[in-house]
């Protein structure tokens, strides 16, 4: 198995964090795990992405640790109409 850089256990650290913050939030786990998932396909290339959504991830999960955060929002592009 090849070593993993440094954002890369960072990311991961991260990803653990946001599993252990979420366990007392009913419903938390599932999006969690879907928006690590759907960020899973970048390009490792893509540092600047990588690193930005990195920061947002911390950001993220400052909020989700207080103990007043009952839900999360998104943001989704509307869908196209045809």
């Amino acid at each position: 198995m090849a070593r993993q850089s440094k954002l890369q256990k960072q990311i991961l650290a991260l990803y653990r964090q946001f599993l252990r913050a979420g366990q007392d939030k009913p419903g938390f786990i599932p999006r969690i795990r879907d928006d690590f998932r759907q960020n899973a396909g970048i390009k490792k290339t893509d540092v600047m992405h990588i690193e930005y959504l990195y920061r947002r991830g911390q950001r993220q999960l400052e909020q989700l640790r207080d103990v007043n955060t009952k839900q999360l929002g998104s943001f989704a592009k509307p869908a196209e109409k045809s």
